[in-house]
């Protein structure tokens, strides 16, 4: 519950700190006063955006800051766990705002984003105020009240869940659809390009192959000769060959040995020379008795290194890279081949996705249609008692798969009539003013008990109403106060005398500067009050009494 809330130059406050209770809190106040400053300033403590115009002339800042005790509220103790803010079991939220303009929020001492603040604002507090009638006339806020009264938030989060998947998964067959025009193209071009290297067929290393016999080929007449010529000096020259010169001087280097032994590695060394220039001889023999000069295995190797060059050219890559060119493509053509299974089983995926989600869809309308009968006899009942004794209150749901919001496939109407005789119709057609008010004010009340929101505000909600019927409100709102906190800003004394406890609030100015405080009043100052609320500036001796009245009912 709140149990604080302090206020620093704020608007037209200059400092308030302010105590709550318990039950159900009247505020009142003349007309101007601003009655409905601290529910304002209460609101920057929940996150709601402010500017510099909030801050009072004069000052450099505006500062607001709101003290709860979270014994009772075991979802905000675990919200501020899991975000490593807890603080026992006290929550003090504050806010500040410069004089130009800049803000910052924060929770238990610790700086925060608005984010954050909202997020927990929402678990404290529920603020209904004096124009949520009128909201009421939307689709979107019928279906909020609806499923807040229902505590559907497990079965929306199940429901969004699912529309979140489906729609990932249409964005994603969407834009396989939309390349679809060009796979089928680049597919078809390079199907023909595969095929004609497919036919071509050529291997890993042919092409290196290929190029070495080609220019051994090419270069047959030379090599042939230039391998005659080396034998000839090697071995066939009959005036001087190195194997003859290499033998004379092996000679010569015997005699050397029998001069002197040191020298008898010359002849070791030569003789080893003469066993290489032989072994040299035979090999060159051997290569040139195997040597083939076919001249059609040429045409044929210079034709396919024709055609080499000739495909590499038109896939405009090297004559060496041409295979791997061609695993490329045949690797793009099976990836492309896949593209066109995926968008078979991503379309397969999303119809799958789409039943999943009508399933949750489907759990959740019938859950709706459910809570909806029941609060149907609620309202219902509760409009009966604010002085509309023939009224009828019914909401509409309807199903249409068709339809895939967030929110599931339903569309909900609030539905009135107010006279006997008279056919249901949408609650914007046929309420007055004042009729959906006191309509507004009862789906307020009775959402506000399911809903497990510690503290309730009602700012001026009870506008357009007076009377008997005012009374009702204000038992309405105290029987709420019993379970939980209740603030209730007000000018009807019926309503105000209802609260537990009363608070005024009053503006006055002083030497150029006006300020607005507010103030508990005790019994005696109630009574006043009530009796200022029920005749104006001039308090009799029968207003006074009608206000004890009032007090005691």
């Amino acid at each position: 519950m709140l149990c604080q809330l302090s206020i620093n130059n704020f608007a037209i406050v200059r400092f308030l700190e302010l105590d709550f209770k318990t039950g159900m809190t009247s505020i009142t106040g003349e007309t101007g006063a601003g009655k409905s400053i601290a529910i304002d300033a209460l609101g920057l403590c929940l996150g709601n955006r402010s500017d510099a115009s909030t801050v009072r002339p004069g000052a450099t800042k505006a500062e607001v800051s709101a003290r709860f005790s979270l014994i009772d509220i075991p979802n905000a103790k675990r919200w501020l766990e899991d975000n490593d803010l807890e603080l026992d079991d006290e929550c003090i939220l504050r806010r500040t705002i410069s004089s130009d303009g800049r803000s910052r929020a924060y929770i238990n001492g610790n700086p925060v984003p608005l984010s954050q603040m909202r997020a927990l604002g929402q678990l404290l507090i529920g603020i209904h105020g004096q124009h949520a009638h009128h909201a009421m006339l939307k689709s979107e806020h019928q279906l909020t009240l609806l499923d807040s009264y229902a505590n559907h938030r497990m079965l929306l989060d199940s429901v969004s869940a699912s529309y979140q998947r489906f729609k990932l998964i249409e964005k994603e067959l969407q834009q396989l659809e939309q390349s679809q025009h060009e796979r089928i193209a680049r597919k078809q071009l390079l199907q023909y390009q595969v095929e004609e290297l497919d036919e071509f067929d050529l291997g890993e290393t042919e092409f290196e192959e290929i190029e070495a016999e080609h220019k051994k080929l090419a270069n047959g007449t030379a090599l042939v000769q230039t391998c005659q010529q080396t034998l000839y000096l090697l071995q066939d020259s009959e005036q001087a060959n190195a194997e003859s010169i290499l033998n004379q001087a092996i000679d010569q280097a015997q005699d050397l040995e029998g001069y002197d032994p040191e020298l008898n590695a010359i002849g070791t060394m030569l003789n080893e020379a003469l066993i290489q220039v032989q072994e040299s001889g035979n090999e060159l023999q051997r290569y040139l008795d195997g040597l083939e000069l076919d001249p059609e295995h040429f045409a044929f190797l210079e034709q396919r290194l024709s055609k080499i060059m000739q495909l590499a050219r038109k896939h405009h890559v090297a004559a060496n890279q041409l295979y791997q060119h061609h695993q490329a493509l045949k690797l793009e053509l099976s990836s492309l081949d896949s593209d066109e299974e995926k968008l078979i089983e991503i379309a397969e995926q999303l119809e799958s996705c789409k039943q999943g989600y009508i399933v949750h869809a489907k759990k959740l309308s019938q859950s709706r249609s459910r809570y909806a009968k029941e609060l149907d006899k609620q309202v219902t009942q509760s409009i009966h008692e604010l002085s509309m004794p023939k009224g009828k209150f019914v909401i509409d749901v309807e199903f249409n798969e068709q339809v895939m919001t967030p929110n599931g496939c339903d569309s909900i109407e609030f539905q009135v009539t107010t006279n006997p005789g008279q056919p249901l119709q949408s609650i914007a057609k046929v309420a007055s003013g004042g009729e959906l008010s006191r309509i507004g004010l009862g789906i307020q009340v009775i959402t506000a008990k399911k809903v497990a929101t510690p503290t309730l505000i009602f700012d001026e909600v009870d506008v357009g109403i007076s009377g008997p019927t005012a009374a009702v409100v204000g038992k309405m709102l105290r029987s709420l106060g019993e379970s939980t906190q209740v603030l209730c800003v007000t000018h009807l004394p019926q309503v105000a005398g209802n609260g537990h406890q009363h608070m005024f609030v009053n503006k006055q100015s002083k030497a150029g500067q006006t300020e607005t405080s507010m103030v508990p009043l005790d019994k005696n100052q109630r009574i006043e009050e009530l009796a200022r609320l029920l005749g104006g500036d001039t308090i009799t001796s029968n207003t006074l009494a009608n206000a004890q009245e009032l007090l005691q009912h």
